[in-house]
């Protein structure tokens, strides 16, 4: 029986149209307490779903939801290593990954949290190399630049923590300039290497199969580069001047890069969850290994919490409970991602690809086409810009969207009063803009007496995740929370979040494609299968590149 066919999810149904008249200014004025009963704590985070159109008994029947669909067992079959990816016959060990040492793991035999370590301590001994300048370019220069070459979650997760863990850098490792190149089509690469010294450059190659053809490009563009301004022999640039980060080694020998510049992790690390191996590296060399395994301790106690917790006191079970509802049963399929702190810049595109790639599924676990709506349309962007960009939709638009508020409750502490009070001034507007989308004008005086067009609804629902600063440990709790809020929701609507083979057909058909380019010959014909817009296109390009050749 599907889910949305079982007597929880009826059951909820038939609670949405009762409450669905009801309007969140009407809760609030119900009930005085409504925050202390829709707040809740753990690992360096606050969740308030105080402004979430639900009550109390809206809570206990996603629990009962929850129950019905077995979340806790299969918690636990995650954290235990059994098969929760069956279409690639595959466990999700994300959590392995950022799990104490000395804290055994077997899988099929192996102790996976010793492999995790030493990986992770070869990575330690990299990383110490390059910042005591004991790695050297190939003219005996130290490494003052690294360059990682990545796609998807190679360069999401690590840009995005680089960014917002920037400031933990001691005046040493500032001192090294860390970049990010994932664009195929090389204009990221083009404009670093105008810029940075050759002999001084490191390259670090994270790809899981090492043949990503958009990051073998990249890397390929470098070799190149670094030969024609050395003079050297390719296999000497590789060895000063590349590291690999791949679970292909045999791969990446192949394309120039020697076992002892190689970082390993496995088949079984998702893109979207790799970050926290040595796909990190660069975050390590922005921070400091230090700092680097204090983000992993963060996730760590969030992934504990998450565990060992009550359903009804979960963080991430609320956080995607709540979703289900906002989704399910009020009808909402857009998500904004609204950080209120300019180091968060780019959470909102990290979770678009954990979301979206995770969730955006079609299909249930039985193989069945799925009757009901999964994962919504998420975008975001940091909230001050986005007060000016697309608020006017969310408090006056026709779409009803869900959004997150997420802030840390404390900055600048040690800098100056003006910081401060900068500080306060984002924190004053992350929670007017959550209380007027709930409560609309009610907050004003003589609302009722404004013209139509100066009018706000309100009702709109939304989550406020306040972390107590933003550390290394808030900020891995933070994103493993989002992390298992996923895992939940796959539970609750029976697929699988951790294979994207939706993805996979788009790079088949462009491998198809890439030698269709090198043809340039007037009489060139497009292949029988080839539609007549792409097969127009193509001899679109084709001609003005004859014409400017």
């Amino acid at each position: 029986m599907a889910v949305n066919q079982s007597p929880a999810w009826k059951a909820l149904q038939f609670h949405a149209a009762d409450l669905e008249q009801q309007h969140l200014k009407d809760m609030f004025s119900a009930n005085p307490e409504r925050f202390q009963q829709f707040s809740f704590s753990a690992a360096h985070c606050l969740l308030d779903l105080s402004k979430q159109r639900m009550s109390s008994h809206t809570l206990q029947l996603l629990n009962d939801l929850a129950e019905q669909q077995s979340l806790k067992q299969k918690i636990l079959a995650m954290f235990d290593g059994e098969v929760v990816n069956p279409s690639e016959s595959r466990p999700a060990l994300h959590t392995a990954l950022r799990q104490p040492e000395n804290n055994p793991l077997s899988v099929n035999g192996t102790d996976v949290n010793a492999e995790v370590h030493r990986s992770l301590a070869k990575m330690e001994k990299l990383v110490n190399q390059i910042h005591n300048q004991q790695w050297r370019g190939f003219d005996g220069s130290p490494i003052k630049s690294v360059v990682n070459i990545g796609v998807g979650g190679s360069d999401l997760g690590p840009l995005m923590t680089c960014r917002a863990l920037g400031q933990f850098a001691s005046e040493q490792i500032r001192a090294m300039d860390i970049h990010f190149v994932s664009s195929m089509d090389g204009s990221q690469l083009a404009r670093l290497l105008n810029k940075l010294d050759p002999a001084s450059t490191l390259f670090i190659v994270s790809s899981k199969s090492f043949t990503t053809i958009d990051t073998l490009a990249n890397a390929n563009t470098a070799l190149e580069w670094l030969i024609n301004a050395s003079d050297v022999p390719p296999e000497i640039i590789t060895q000063h001047h590349f590291i690999g980060v791949t679970a292909t080694p045999a791969k990446a020998v192949e394309w120039g890069i020697p076992e002892q510049n190689q970082l390993h992790f496995w088949d079984w690390t998702g893109g979207r969850y790799s970050m926290w191996s040595v796909i990190g590296m660069a975050i390590a060399l922005q921070v400091g290994y230090d700092n680097f395994r204090r983000f992993l301790d963060g996730a760590w106690a969030m992934d504990c919490h998450f565990k060992d917790s009550a359903l009804d006191s979960n963080l991430p079970v609320l956080l995607a409970l709540t979703e289900v509802w906002n989704i399910n049963f009020l009808n909402i399929h857009a998500h904004a991602v609204l950080p209120y702190d300019g180091r968060l810049e780019h959470l909102p595109a990290y979770l678009e690809q954990l979301e979206m790639e995770s969730n955006g599924k079609s299909v249930s676990l039985s193989g069945e086409p799925i009757s009901y709506a999964t994962c919504p349309i998420l975008w975001g962007e940091v909230g001050p810009n986005a007060q000016h960009a697309f608020y006017q939709l969310l408090h006056q638009g026709t779409e009803a969207v869900m959004c997150d508020f997420i802030a840390p409750a404390l900055r600048y502490e040690d800098q100056s009063e003006e910081l401060q009070k900068q500080h306060q001034l984002a924190l004053a507007n992350c929670l007017a803009q959550s209380r007027l989308l709930a409560l609309g004008d009610s907050v004003l005086e003589d609302a009722d007496s404004a013209p139509a067009h100066k009018r706000y609804r309100g009702n709109q629902p939304s989550t406020t995740i306040m972390l107590d600063r933003l550390t290394p440990e808030s900020f891995g709790a933070l994103i493993a929370m989002y992390e298992h809020k996923v895992y939940v929701q796959s539970v609750i609507w029976e697929i699988n979040p951790f294979d994207q083979w939706g993805v996979e057909l788009g790079k088949q058909v462009a491998t198809s494609l890439l030698s269709s380019f090198d043809d340039t010959s007037p009489d060139y014909t497009a292949a029988d299968n080839t539609d007549s817009s792409t097969a127009g296109l193509i001899r679109f390009v084709q001609d003005l590149r004859r014409e400017n050749s």
